[in-house]
């Protein structure tokens, strides 16, 4: 796990929804290249939902950052559980673009009428991090709606 992720005075972003889908559904839409650039908006590189696959997602630069957010799957339990760091940004760059590392964390579990889908993405330094923090707050409840929507309707 990152260090920074585990560190007191960190800040993380949480968000939680029941979908009417089965779990293997979800799994199958968080875990599929194809299927990640779709939710996640962004290019998406080498992913597969195996520890120690490293992989990228490519968003804007900014000043000395090339924009590259590099990751690496730390644990894949199928149908339950994906983590993965979360790294990007540039020691000179203030504000968007600033140095990040973080870890992600969906967690999926059976639940009324579906599935329970968990979002964590743990690791944010403040005021370093307050852009990103900010941004991403906003951002992951767009991807939990896509995540829905695109298990609803994969094509």
């Amino acid at each position: 796990m990152s260090n920074a992720a585990t560190k007191p005075d960190t800040q993380q972003i949480e968000v939680e929804a029941v979908f009417p889908h089965a779990v293997d559904l979800i799994w199958k839409t968080i875990t599929t290249g194809q299927m990640i650039e779709r939710w996640i908006n962004m290019p998406t590189r080498g992913f597969r939902p195996v520890a120690g696959t490293d992989f990228t997602f490519q968003t804007t630069p900014a000043g000395a950052w090339d924009g590259t957010i590099r990751c690496k799957v730390l644990e894949a339990i199928p149908n339950e559980r994906l983590v993965y760091s979360w790294k990007g940004g540039d020691a000179g760059n203030v504000g968007y673009g600033a140095p990040l590392d973080t870890v992600v964390t969906w967690t999926l579990a059976r639940a009324a009428g579906g599935t329970r889908v968990r979002l964590v993405h743990a690791g944010f330094v403040l005021p370093r991090n307050e852009s990103a923090f900010t941004k991403m707050s906003g951002g992951w409840k767009r991807v939990i709606q896509n995540v829905d929507a695109l298990t609803a309707k994969p094509n």
